[in-house]
């Protein structure tokens, strides 16, 4: 019951909001349901049994338990976040049909229900135990966010929006075909199609057809993801989203997609074929790594810098598991640390760009006088986000490079630090720049910067930094279980 309610609960809300005619009110709809979904979920997670059962289509584990956290959490700390954000940056009153029958504010009242209804439908993936269901919960994550893309009605923000909903389908289509080809490999012994089903009955999995199925899902679920070189509808979809949207997108859409590559990898992995998967992502992950190096250098808009260090780090969460063992610790602990650190990095730069109305890395100069909150948040960002001690980031990708040199792989791991040497040096660089320095309009004195706007953005920095210092024992344990659920430690 407690799976249905997350899934319903943000659904109904979110119908609910487009009907709202009192933009105060949607936004309460919208906060107060992001905290009722966080305590469920809470509860839920709580309560994972040990097994999900062969038929369930919904149910919980703790691959799912992890994932579903880090997605509540987020959205809980963007939602307040947006209840001041919607009031400075809010569009006026539309005059259509539409927005004179139904709604005194159209496009915002589009915008809370579409995002109620992509907290529903990332919820729905993380509690998918069926791969058709898995597959349709995906492709309802793309048709909810698009609009949420085209907020500000700018023919920039129109082109990303097609952008994503053009490269995105394309991919969730090989997605789909790789469902059909594990529902061939599985057809001879009647086995269903859920999780749990599919790894008891691996051995009798036909290895051609799952191997096929596994490369369309890793380029499928790839596409969605951000792995190189399948990103290239990312960088336009975050930078021209609005600040809170970008934070959500990278830090509980991808991780979505991702849960989709990792459920096919628990199958392969049952199968005997984890060094095949293993392979796939160890490559894929340096890749993304070394073109997000390649794009971050000289940047001049900052917003895609964040959009670039997104694919570096869904890089690192593929090599994580690559690498396997350790290294799959690793990457679930970073898949932690990056929702956060990055949605606290994307809610500042929105900050930023409310002061400065320029994305330009060159022409954004003085945070730390103009908005000295959010540059101090800034620079923390910046330090965590690179991999800098004593930040929670630090820990996991530490992790990650230890289990490469003690399964002697020592290529990946000179090559995995390069990168991260590299990303280092440029975002510290563009970032220190932004900080220090006088602004250019010549504005000296500290602007007064709202509560809502910086309260969500140091709640998520307390607690990258907390999780540098120490892991709580009850996520160690969910950490721990989601990576042998892939079939390691």
């Amino acid at each position: 019951m407690l799976i249905i309610a997350l899934i319903l609960i943000p659904s109904l809300a979110g119908i609910s909001a487009f009907f709202i005619r009192n933009d105060p009110a949607r936004r309460m709809l919208l906060a107060a349901t992001a905290v009722i979904h966080l305590f469920l979920s809470f509860q839920a997670v709580s309560q994972i049994p040990l097994s999900p059962a062969n038929c369930c289509w919904l149910a919980l584990d703790p691959l799912g338990g992890l994932f579903l956290m880090i997605t509540s959490l987020l959205f809980a700390v963007v939602s307040i976040y947006s209840v001041g954000y919607l009031g400075r940056e809010g569009i006026g009153e539309k005059k259509d049909f539409v927005s004179s029958y139904f709604f005194v504010n159209a496009p915002e009242a589009v915008f809370t229900g579409c995002l109620l209804l992509f907290l529903a439908t990332m919820t729905m993936v993380t509690t998918s135990q069926h791969m058709g269901l898995l597959w349709v919960a995906v492709e309802a994550t793309t048709l909810t966010s698009a609009p949420l893309i085209y907020f500000h009605r700018h023919h920039r923000s129109l082109e990303a929006a097609w952008k994503y909903l053009l490269i995105c389908s394309v991919g969730i289509a090989i997605a789909l075909l790789g469902t059909f080809f594990l529902a061939v490999a599985a057809s001879n012994q009647d086995i269903p199609l859920t999780v749990n089903g599919l790894m008891t009955h691996a051995s009798n999995l036909e290895p051609t057809w799952l191997k096929a199925a596994f490369i369309f899902f890793i380029v499928g679920y790839g596409t969605k993801m951000g792995l190189a070189p399948l990103n290239t509808w990312l960088p336009d979809a975050h930078s021209e989203s609005p600040s809170l949207v970008s934070a959500l997108m990278s830090g509980a859409l991808l991780n979505c997609a991702f849960l989709g590559i990792l459920r096919m990898f628990q199958v392969a992995s049952s199968a005997g074929l984890a060094p095949f998967g293993q392979g796939i992502l160890l490559i894929l992950g340096l890749a993304s790594m070394a073109l997000a190096a390649i794009f971050i250098l000289g940047q001049t808009d900052y917003k895609r810098m964040l959009a670039y260090s997104s694919v570096e780090h869904m890089g690192i969460l593929s090599f994580g598991v690559g690498l396997g063992g350790a290294g799959a610790f690793g990457a679930m602990l970073h898949a932690v640390n990056h929702s956060l650190t990055k949605g606290m990095l994307f809610m500042v730069a929105g900050n930023a760009l409310t002061a400065f109305k320029t994305k330009s890395t060159l022409e954004v100069k003085g945070m730390l006088r103009l908005i000295p909150v959010s540059g101090a948040l800034w620079i923390a960002g910046i330090l965590a986000i690179t991999g800098s001690p004593p930040f929670g980031p630090f820990i996991s990708e530490f992790t990650i490079l230890k289990a490469a040199l003690d399964q002697g792989e020592w290529l990946a791991a000179v090559l995995y630090l390069s990168f991260l040497a590299v990303i280092f040096v440029a975002m510290a660089t563009i970032g220190i720049r932004m900080a220090f320095g006088t602004p250019e309009n010549g504005v000296a004195m500290a602007k007064k910067e709202p509560v809502l706007s910086i309260a969500p953005c140091i709640a998520l920095g307390a607690l990258v930094l907390f999780l540098g210092l120490y892991v709580p024992p009850s996520l160690d344990v969910i950490i721990h279980e989601a990576a042998r659920s892939l079939g390691f430690l």
